[in-house]
C-alpha cells in the first residue's frame, strides 16, 4: 500500500494552504471529542479547506486522504489506515468519501477495528451520504456545512468581524442594529448586493469572472453524478431535474408546484414526481417549501433556489433579467432551516409572519396581522417593525 504517496500529498496540500479565515462553527464540530464526525455540504462550500485547516492544527499524527484521488483505483482504504495506525497514527480524515465504493461498510470496519482512532469524513454528494449513513447511525455524528452566510462573506472579504445575531434580536431591535452597523461599515449594503450574485461560495475568492460558470458546472455534477449514485431513480428521468430548473428560471417567480400538471408535462407518475422533489430538497439546489394555512400541508407547494447565486447563474445562462422580488424571497428563505410560505403575508417562521419587499413596501397587506413584520431591501430603516433584508444574513 502506498502510504508514503498520501503522506507526501498531504504535505503538498498543507504547504499550499493559505487561508487565514476559519469557519469557526464548523471547525468546532470537527474538533469535538466524538470519534467519527461526518461533514456534508454542496460542492464548493469549503469543506476541503476546513479539513486541511483541521489537519494543520493537530498535535497527534494525522493523515488526510481524498477518496477521489486516482491512487484509490488500486488502493484499499482499510489497509492504508491499518498501515498508518501501525506507525502511531491517531487521526484519519477522508475527504469525498462518497467516491469510495462501499464506503459506509469500510468506515464501520475501520471504526470498530481501531478503537482509539479519530475519524473525520466529508462528502459533496449529500444525497449519497444521507442515504448510506444508516449503517453508521450509532457511530456517526453528521453535520451539514452550508454556503457562506452574508456575515461570513463580509468577514472573509473585509477581514472585519460582524456580530452574530439571533432571530429574536433581529425582531426586537433590528431597525436600530442595522442603522448602527451601516454607519460603522458604510459599504455593508453594497457588499450585500455583491453577495447575492457571487458571495455564497468561497471560490469567489479565485475571481468572479467565471464564478457562475464554475457554479453551474458543480450543479451539473450533482444532477448527472450524485443523483444517479443513489440508485433509486431511473436514469432516463435524470433530465427531469434539469427541466425543472429551467421551468423555475423562465417562470421568474417563486415556482408554485402543481404535482398533477407537472407529472403530465414530464410524463412521470405523481408519486414518482413527489419522491424526486424530495431528492431535490437534499441536493442544496432547491429549497422545498410547504404551505401553512390552518395546518401545515406535507405536500411541497413552492420551490425556490437554495441561494441567490444559483438564481443569478442560471439567469445569466438563459439571458434573462431576474425579478428582484424573486431575489429577495430567495435570500430570505435561505436564512432559515424551517420556514413556510403563507397566503397571509409571504412567509411564516415560528409564529411570525413576514412580508418581503422594496424600501417603499407598506404594511397594507399585514396591517391587522399580529406578530407580523416587513422585511425590506434597504440599508436601514426607522420603523421598529420594518427590518432590512440583509440583517437576516448575520444569523450565522
Amino acid at each position: 500500500m502506498n502510504l508514503d504517496y498520501f503522506l507526501k500529498k498531504q504535505e503538498i496540500l498543507l504547504s499550499k494552504l493559505n487561508v487565514s479565515y476559519i469557519r469557526k462553527d464548523y471547525y468546532e464540530i470537527l474538533a469535538k471529542k466524538e470519534r467519527l464526525v461526518g461533514l456534508i455540504g454542496a460542492r464548493g462550500v469549503g469543506k476541503t479547506t476546513l479539513l486541511l485547516q483541521f489537519v494543520q492544527r493537530q498535535d497527534a499524527k494525522t493523515l488526510y486522504l481524498s477518496a477521489d484521488d486516482v491512487e484509490f483505483t488500486n488502493t484499499n482504504l482499510y489497509e492504508i489506515v491499518d498501515e498508518f495506525y501501525a506507525i502511531g497514527g491517531k487521526v484519519v480524515i477522508i475527504d469525498e468519501i462518497h467516491r469510495y465504493r462501499n464506503w459506509a461498510q469500510e468506515i464501520k470496519n475501520i471504526y470498530d477495528s481501531f478503537p482509539d482512532l479519530t475519524i473525520r469524513i466529508s462528502g459533496s454528494s449529500m444525497i449519497n451520504i444521507l442515504y448510506e449513513k444508516y449503517d453508521l447511525s450509532r457511530r456517526l455524528v453528521l453535520q451539514k456545512m452550508p454556503v457562506l452566510s452574508f456575515k461570513e462573506y463580509y468577514e472573509l472579504t473585509k477581514k472585519i468581524e460582524l456580530p452574530k445575531l439571533s432571530f429574536q434580536e433581529i425582531l426586537q431591535d433590528g431597525s436600530s442594529i442595522a442603522k448602527e452597523l451601516f454607519f460603522q461599515h458604510e459599504d455593508i449594503y453594497a457588499e450585500f448586493k455583491n453577495y447575492l450574485q457571487y458571495g455564497a461560495y468561497p471560490f469567489f475568492m479565485e475571481g468572479i469572472e467565471f464564478f457562475h460558470e464554475k457554479l453551474l458546472h458543480a450543479i451539473e455534477k450533482i444532477i448527472y453524478e450524485d443523483i444517479p449514485s443513489i440508485k433509486r431513480i431511473e436514469y432516463v428521468h435524470i433530465s427531469f431535474f434539469e427541466k425543472l430548473i429551467y421551468f423555475m428560471v423562465m417562470a421568474n417567480k417563486p415556482y408554485k408546484l402543481n404535482l398533477s400538471k407537472l407529472s403530465q408535462e414530464l410524463k412521470i407518475s405523481e408519486p414518482t414526481l413527489h419522491s424526486y422533489i424530495k431528492i431535490l430538497g437534499n441536493t442544496d439546489i432547491f429549497k422545498v417549501l410547504e404551505k401553512v394555512s390552518k395546518k401545515i400541508s406535507k405536500k411541497p407547494k413552492k420551490l425556490l433556489f437554495s441561494n441567490t447565486n444559483i438564481l443569478y447563474a442560471y439567469a445569466d445562462r438563459v439571458g434573462i433579467a431576474i425579478d428582484i422580488g424573486v431575489v429577495r424571497e430567495t435570500f430570505f428563505v435561505s436564512c432559515f432551516d424551517k420556514i413556510y410560505y403563507s397566503d397571509v403575508g409571504d412567509f411564516l417562521v415560528q409564529d411570525y409572519v413576514f412580508e418581503i419587499g422594496g424600501k417603499s413596501k407598506s404594511f397594507e397587506q399585514i396591517k391587522d396581522i399580529p406578530n407580523s413584520y416587513l422585511v425590506v431591501d434597504t440599508n436601514f430603516t426607522a420603523h421598529p417593525k420594518k427590518i432590512p433584508l440583509w440583517l437576516f444574513g448575520l444569523m450565522r
